[in-house]
């Protein structure tokens, strides 16, 4: 393990007075600043809103790098919030909030050595004919590495950054603290329900021999399935705090878009079915749709799966309430598109009838696809951008915000990501003949 690189990184601060002390000098920074412009403004004979005083570029900005910094939950939070509740926070801090689900800066190499210490003992190196000190991949809670063993294996190995997982309480705490000043959020936004659902889905990410065990099942429920590839566990070096798993060599799944229309549309289509796999099939679904979590075997024509630490289960029902949904969506029947969104949670039965309205009108021109026949061109649709126009009228039309239960949040995150890439592929997929018979069961 060379020190050439010792130059690289910047480190995590790993205990929780540090990272206390960080959040609550953020807070205080933004709520100084806040208070400082209000009172000029005041006094110019303004009324300014305080969500107009705390959402300055600067102080979102600072709000983005510090939570960059700090890695583990901290940033994971943050990605959580801009992507599972995008629609319902104000887009200035969704835009800033976005800027977390880049990769994250490394750790430097003495502080991935302590932590490789921790997990595997002192003299560890003489196990492996080489181990890349630089990382392959960085993100919110770990970081991955290449290496072989002696024996000739191919590893990736993803080390988990130091003192995160005893962090997550506190870090989440002290983010709810920020999320509470007045005037960041909508009204109505419950806030606990999500806090709670993050700080569950972050803990078992933080346990990498969880995620060993997921990656496990999921291959089980993908046995037979030679369109997808998916590393296996090294239990010789998995712990805790460090996952091993089988190196596989493959390209960005980006590179996809460079092959033939037929090749694309197959990829697609897998894609698309696994999803509806994994809610109504398998019920264990990898909610994370990072681009960087999906790669792409040129020669085999395979579609390379990677990250299981977000794979979760849905509550029993949830497969039921979609089934029904989505059969009300191919019959085009508005009152039963209306009474399946309120089992599910999208609103309620007290909910303000124009409001409801809309959201029938989005839902409605979303399940447009789902009742053509034939490919359909989702990099050549402008619905993304009417629904984003109809969630803006949404918001600037109403003083409180209403969400769905946090694991439906979590689906959300998944079907918009999975769009996302399939548009970013320019792929073509028949999504009537996909979702049939999951309405018809």
């Amino acid at each position: 393990m060379s020190e050439e690189d010792d130059h690289i990184g910047r480190a995590v601060p790993s205990s929780r007075l540090s990272r206390a002390l960080r959040m609550g000098a953020l807070a205080g920074g933004i709520g100084g600043r806040a208070l400082v412009s209000g009172m000029a403004r005041l006094a110019q004979g303004e009324r300014p809103r305080a969500q107009d005083l705390l959402m300055t570029p600067a102080n979102a900005m600072r709000l983005a790098d510090q939570l960059s910094r700090m890695r583990g939950a901290a940033m994971k939070m943050g990605q959580l919030l801009s992507m599972d509740a995008g629609d319902f926070l104000p887009p200035e801090l969704t835009q800033i909030l976005s800027r977390l689900r880049a990769d994250a800066e490394p750790m430097p190499p003495r502080q991935l050595r302590a932590q490789l210490d921790r997990a595997w003992g002192e003299g560890w190196l003489p196990r492996f004919q080489r181990f890349q000190t630089r990382p392959i991949a960085s993100a919110s809670i770990g970081q991955v590495h290449r290496a072989q063993t002696r024996d000739g294996r191919d590893l990736a190995i993803k080390v988990q950054y130091p003192g995160i997982r005893a962090s997550i309480d506190s870090d989440i705490d002290n983010l709810a603290l920020l999320l509470r000043m007045p005037g960041l959020l909508p009204k109505g936004i419950d806030l606990p329900p999500l806090l709670d659902e993050a700080r569950a889905q972050l803990k078992a990410e933080a346990d990498y021999e969880h995620e060993a065990r997921q990656m496990l099942r999921y291959a089980e429920a993908l046995a037979g399935r030679p369109e997808f590839l998916l590393p296996r566990p090294d239990p010789e070096f998995t712990r805790r705090d460090v996952l091993a798993m089988d190196f596989i060599e493959s390209r960005p799944i980006e590179t996809l878009a460079d092959e033939a229309q037929p090749v694309r549309d197959r990829a697609a289509h897998a894609l698309a079915r696994l999803v509806l796999e994994e809610l109504f099939s398998f019920n264990l679904m990898q909610t994370d749709p990072n681009f960087a979590n999906y790669r792409w075997q040129p020669d085999s024509r395979r579609l390379v799966l990677l990250d299981f630490g977000a794979t979760r289960s849905f509550s029993d029902h949830v497969g039921p309430q979609y089934r029904r949904l989505l059969r009300a969506a191919l019959q085009d029947d508005r009152k039963a598109i209306d009474e399946a969104a309120i089992a599910i949670g999208y609103f309620r039965e007290d909910t303000q009838p124009a409001h409801k309205a809309l959201l029938l009108d989005m839902m409605e021109l979303a399940f447009g696809p789902l009742r053509r026949q034939g490919l359909f061109d989702l990099a050549g649709t402008d619905i993304p951008q009417r629904i984003a126009e109809m969630v803006m009228k949404i918001t600037q039309s109403r003083d409180r915000a209403e969400m769905p239960p946090p694991e439906i949040l979590f689906l959300h995150r998944k079907f918009g990501g999975l769009y996302l890439l399939l548009a970013r592929l320019r792929a073509r997929v028949d999504l009537g003949a996909l979702v049939a018979p999951y309405s018809d069961q």
